[in-house]
């Protein structure tokens, strides 16, 4: 027997061997139908786990297209008040800031801090955090502590 003629055998006993199977003369009947009813169902439910799956392959396509299209262009556009409700929301995300006593604005991207905290720690704190929004393009501190008079500006 020769190596090329070997997938050749192989072929022709898989098929003796479904033929076999298929045409059992007691279990041959049930089989076709349960082969033929498991066909159709994977046919049904394959197109429509196509169709998913191609609607969440370009959900995530138009999502990266518009990550992309936001990441681009939006670190100069946001306006005064866009970066002071931002730079709230995360200098008084932990409890420790006092919040009634610390105010918050901007002028061109420009942060102001004024106000009264408790520890001098905080104010070299807040003002880190507020460095690294996106968007911020300067940080004026004029906050103090109750020791410390508050700096003019």
């Amino acid at each position: 027997m020769r190596s090329r003629q070997l997938p050749f055998y192989l072929a022709a006993a898989a098929g003796g061997a479904a033929l076999a199977y298929y045409l059992d003369s007691q279990q041959g009947r049930r089989r076709r139908h349960v082969t033929r009813d498991k066909a159709l169902s994977l046919a049904k439910h394959g197109t429509r786990r196509g169709r998913k799956l191609v609607h969440h392959v370009s959900a995530d396509a138009r999502g990266f297209v518009e990550r992309a299209r936001h990441t681009r262009g939006s670190a100069g556009e946001l306006d005064d008040a866009t970066l002071v409700d931002k730079v709230e929301s995360i200098v008084f995300r932990n409890r420790d800031v006092p919040k009634g006593r610390i105010n918050i604005n901007a002028e061109n991207g420009v942060v102001f801090l004024r106000g009264e905290v408790d520890r001098p720690e905080l104010v070299e704190a807040l003002e880190a955090r507020v460095r690294k929004v996106r968007g911020v393009r300067g940080v004026e501190n004029l906050l103090h502590t109750p020791a410390r008079p508050p700096a003019q500006g």
